[in-house]
C-alpha cells in the first residue's frame, strides 16, 4: 500500500520514493505526494523520476500512475517525485473554499441535496438539486464564507479510521466533515471567496466559486 505523504504534509512538493510495480506505462510507488483525483478534486500535475505523469488514478486504496511508454523505470529504483506546488496550493484553497460554502448551504438552505462537485485550479463548482434559484441566497452565503476566512480559524485534519484510510476535516464550532482531500492548516489561507450562480438545467442549480484575488 502506497504511503500517502500528501496527508501527512500537503504542502510538500518534492520527495523520494521507491518504485514497487511496473506494468507497461503504469507504475506504483511505496510512498507519494502526488494526489489522484478523488471527491471532485483534480489530480496533481508533476513528474516521477523526471517523467511526466499522464494520469493518476485510485484503484481501491492504491494509487496507479500512468507515464509515457519507454519511461525506463523498474521495480526497486529510487526516484524523485515532484509536483506543481503553485497548482497544488490553488487546489487546496479552492477545495476548502468549496467545503466552507457547502457547509453553509447545508446549514442555511436545508433541506438541499448536493449532486456533484469539481475542484480545479481555476475554479470550483458545487451542484445541487433545487427547484428554485439559489441566486438570492448567494450574497449572504458569500459574506458568511468570507467571515470564516477572515477569522483565520484552525483546520484540523486527521484519520477517523486509519486502517480504512478514512479521514476528516474539522473547524471546531463550525463543522466536521469526512474528506480524504488535501487540506490547508487555517481558513485564512483560502483568501477572499467570490460566488456566482449558474443554472444547469431544470431542477438543478450550481454555485461557481473563485478566488477573488485572481
Amino acid at each position: 500500500m502506497t504511503e500517502k505523504l500528501f496527508w501527512i504534509d500537503p504542502y510538500l512538493t518534492e520527495a523520494t520514493a521507491r518504485v514497487v510495480l511496473v506494468d507497461g506505462a503504469d507504475v506504483t510507488l511505496d510512498r507519494t505526494i502526488f494526489y489522484a483525483e478523488s471527491g471532485g478534486q483534480e489530480s496533481d500535475r508533476g513528474t516521477i523520476g523526471g517523467v511526466a505523469v499522464r494520469e493518476a488514478r485510485k484503484v481501491g486504496r492504491e494509487i496507479v500512475y500512468s507515464l509515457a511508454e519507454g519511461h525506463g523505470l523498474a521495480p526497486g529504483m529510487n526516484v524523485t517525485i515532484a509536483i506543481d506546488g503553485e497548482r497544488r496550493r490553488r487546489l487546496m484553497r479552492l477545495h476548502f473554499a468549496a467545503e466552507i460554502v457547502l457547509e453553509l448551504v447545508y446549514r442555511d438552505l436545508a433541506p438541499i441535496e448536493k449532486i456533484g462537485a469539481h475542484i480545479a485550479a481555476e475554479k470550483a463548482r458545487i451542484d445541487f438539486r433545487l427547484d428554485r434559484s439559489i441566486g438570492p441566497a448567494l450574497p449572504a452565503l458569500e459574506e458568511a464564507a468570507n467571515a470564516i476566512v477572515a477569522d483565520d480559524l484552525a483546520i484540523e485534519s486527521a484519520f477517523s479510521d486509519e486502517a480504512a484510510e478514512r479521514r476528516f476535516w474539522r473547524i471546531p464550532g463550525f463543522a466536521a466533515v469526512p474528506c480524504g482531500g488535501t487540506h490547508l492548516k487555517r481558513t485564512g489561507e483560502v483568501g477572499r471567496i467570490a460566488c456566482k450562480r449558474d443554472n444547469i438545467g431544470k431542477g438543478k442549480e450550481r454555485i461557481v466559486i473563485r478566488l477573488a484575488d485572481d
